[in-house]
Parts: structure tokens; C-alpha cells; sequence
């Protein structure tokens, strides 16, 4: 396991897809949603890591990294993907990130855009759910845990088909969740009420993907248009599922990332093909 320590904390951090030491592949990173650690993109690293060097990280006080004091902001979160990157010494990577994971991203095309190459953002929103209703659930956390919030959480992510057919998989989510810092939670909570970047977001000029689970109740469809329709160089795709679409449509959610990072002209044709 490799862990970068800062000032105030840990972050755990994976390397896969880097086994013969090559140096042509291009860097790709994931960013995971709330309440969950760098597996959720287990099916990614899988299909992905063959064409590229792939890097996934534990968010401040979510898997194995630690939790500083909360609460934290959504600069804290970006800077923790640009410390991790001068670290490695990674100049440059495409992102691809997922509900508060896409937020970051947008933080960071907005703010250090020469970083990356293409950006995708996966159920998110340039503002998600308002302040007072990250205060009611962070009361919540604080008095109660997580345990109690498990139900809705599922109810949230997956569709009931999905969950009755991969139980397992659904299981192994929730485990990720339940085991959440709740330093770490109610921080990013507290990030999450605080962000807000509609008013930025068309700064982004990396090129694009906004992808939707097409039933999310979190993020609907019409915030990933917006984010689309809003900045330079962006295209929109819907898939099926709900808010952890990567997880349950990974094949076509795969097909598509691979689609836009090797594309040229041609992207919109291979994503009919999706």
C-alpha cells in the first residue's frame, strides 16, 4: 500500500496498469464518490489499465486515508489531487470523477486546467443539493452514524434491478460506506454545502465528458447537460442506472471513457456505439 503524508493528513493512493515501467501510456485518475474508497472503480481499473497508467486515491477521511478536523472546502479537496500529482511527479492526466469526485473535477479544470488533459465528470452537478440539506444530514451523522443512513444510500446508487441481480456488488459498496471517517463524511459534507460553481464552470476549457446515470435522483440528467452545454468542449451521454452509474453500467460506462480519451474527431460516431 503507498500512502502520501501532508500536513493535516494521509492520502492512500493506488497505482495500476504501470507493470512493464512504460512510459508511453498516458496518466488517468479517478476521484471516488461520497462515502466510498478507491474500489468503486475496481471495474475501470480492470478494462482501462491496459491503455493507460492508472492512478485512484482514497479521498481525505474515506477508505485508508485519514480524516483531518472537518470541516473541509472544496479547495482542500482539489488541492489534495494537485499535492498528490506534484508527489508522483505526474505533470499532466486526464480525471474522471464521480458525484462529489465530479465537483473536484470541476474544481480543478476551472483552477488548474493545464493539469489535465481530458476531464470526465460522472453524476454530479456544479452545485449539488443546498446547505441546509448537508446540515440536516451532517446533524444526522454526527448524532447517529452512518448505519442508519444505509438504506436510502442504496435506494440512491443503484436501481432495484441492479441490486437484486448483484448483490454482492451492492454489498461491498455499502461496506465502503458504513466504514466512512465520520470526521471524514460530515468534512466533505460540509464541502459539498459550500460549493458552488455555476457561475465558473465555463472557464473549464479541457475537453469533456458529462455522463448521467439516466433514473439518478441525486444528480438527474439535465445537471450533466448543463455541465455540457456550459463549458468550451463538452459532450453529454446518458447511461443506464442511478448515481453510481460507473458501477452499474461499468461495460458501457468503460466503452465510453475509452471512446472519448482516444478520440480525436471521431467521438461522437464510437459513442453511438456505446
Amino acid at each position: 500500500m503507498s500512502y502520501l503524508d501532508l500536513a493535516t493528513h494521509r492520502l492512500h493512493y493506488r497505482i495500476d496498469g504501470d507493470t512493464d515501467g512504460s512510459q508511453n501510456k498516458a496518466w488517468l485518475m479517478f476521484c471516488n464518490s461520497l462515502g466510498t474508497d478507491l474500489h468503486m472503480w475496481d471495474a475501470q481499473v480492470a478494462g482501462l489499465s491496459r491503455d493507460f497508467r492508472v492512478l485512484r486515491y482514497d479521498r481525505r477521511g474515506h477508505g485508508l486515508s485519514s480524516a483531518p478536523p472537518p470541516p473541509y472546502c472544496l479547495s482542500d479537496l482539489g488541492n489534495d489531487v494537485l499535492a498528490l500529482l506534484d508527489a508522483l511527479e505526474i505533470e499532466r492526466a486526464h480525471f474522471c470523477g464521480l458525484s462529489i469526485g465530479g465537483l473536484t473535477g470541476q474544481w480543478l479544470g476551472i483552477h488548474a486546467g493545464e493539469r489535465f488533459g481530458k476531464i470526465a465528470l460522472c453524476a454530479t452537478s456544479a452545485k449539488i443539493g443546498t446547505a441546509e440539506s448537508w446540515t440536516a444530514r451532517m446533524n444526522t451523522v454526527r448524532e447517529r452514524g452512518l448505519a442508519p443512513l444505509t438504506a436510502a444510500t442504496v435506494e440512491r446508487w443503484f436501481t432495484p434491478g441492479f441490486e437484486a441481480v448483484e448483490p454482492g456488488t451492492v454489498g461491498k459498496v455499502l461496506d465502503s460506506f458504513v466504514t466512512t471517517s465520520i470526521d471524514g463524511y460530515i468534512g466533505c459534507c460540509a464541502a459539498l454545502a459550500g460549493a458552488d460553481l455555476r457561475e465558473d464552470i465555463e472557464r473549464i476549457v479541457n475537453p469533456l465528458l458529462a455522463i448521467s446515470g439516466d433514473d439518478d435522483p441525486v444528480c438527474p440528467p439535465a445537471d450533466l447537460e448543463d455541465i455540457a452545454s456550459c463549458v468550451l468542449q463538452g459532450r453529454y451521454l446518458s447511461l443506464p442506472g442511478r448515481h453510481v452509474v460507473n458501477i452499474e453500467s461499468s461495460q458501457a460506462f468503460n466503452a465510453a471513457l475509452l471512446a472519448f480519451l482516444r478520440s480525436e474527431d471521431s467521438f461522437d460516431k464510437q459513442l453511438e456505439q456505446v
